[in-house]
């Protein structure tokens, strides 16, 4: 998950801009409206429409805005019906990058996909053209605060979870995507609601990249982050630490 996650920390780093801000908040309240036609418009009962109300909750959404997203969801005909799209491809370097859309026009946003790969040296791909480079996976992110190393262990072993990375920085939890649900209520009830959790894509190996490679790389992820359809954008490379904060400057 190196590329990803360096990727995300680089976007952070650069400061949270009023744009970024507007375009977040977009991008989560398009996941709530699905995630609540998906099934029952109650979080409780609902367990990708909880997901999505807790990542808009730690992104600071106010919650009249939630509830909003939710009613119009579940309100009259005529409200946008969004298609859940995968893009897949090869970037400079050979990185390999996936690309996940919630859209309701299905040209238009594959042709700005396809765009912006062409734009930045890139090749978009067709479907399973790079996802066997990665493996999906369930990511359930605590504070290091919220437990004992030994504690978020023990309670994500008994819940079923795979893996428990602990730093300094948190606790992940990895689960397989079948369990990622019923590990997350676990650890939610025991732990209150964790800072992330979320399916994700996650690399089974990495392309390392230098000074040279990686600016053009983070150019065409910067330009499919834009894209106003675009939820998630997952890659398979790696960066030094050094390199990281240079580029974040």
């Amino acid at each position: 998950m190196a590329g990803h996650s360096q990727f995300k920390n680089i976007m952070h780093r650069k400061g949270a801009q009023d744009a970024r801000r507007a375009r977040q908040f977009a991008k989560l309240i398009r996941e709530i409206t699905v995630a609540a036609r998906s099934g029952l418009p109650d979080p409780a009962a609902n367990p990708r429409l909880r997901a999505a109300v807790a990542a808009a909750r730690q992104a600071n959404m106010p919650k009249d805005t939630i509830d909003r997203a939710i009613k119009k969801a579940t309100g009259e005909a005529g409200s946008d019906d969004y298609a859940e799209v995968r893009y897949e491809g090869y970037g400079p370097s050979g990185v390999a990058i996936i690309v996940e859309a919630l859209t309701d026009n299905r040209n238009r946003t594959a042709g700005e996909i396809r765009s912006a790969f062409a734009k930045h040296g890139g090749t978009l791909g067709e479907t399973n053209s790079v996802a066997f480079l990665f493996q999906r996976l369930g990511v359930i992110r605590y504070s290091a605060k919220s437990a004992t190393a030994d504690a978020m262990l023990e309670a994500a072993i008994e819940a079923g979870a795979e893996n428990v990375e602990t730093t300094p920085d948190g606790h992940e939890v990895t689960t397989s995507v079948e369990d990622f649900f019923a590990v997350r209520d676990a650890l939610e009830s025991r732990f209150g609601a964790p800072e992330s959790a979320q399916l994700e894509w996650r690399p089974l190996s990495t392309v390392t990249l230098d000074e040279t490679t990686a600016p053009v790389v983070m150019k065409l992820l910067e330009a499919l982050e834009e894209n106003d359809d675009v939820q998630n954008v997952y890659a398979n490379f790696e960066i030094s630490e050094a390199l990281l904060q240079k580029l974040s400057a």
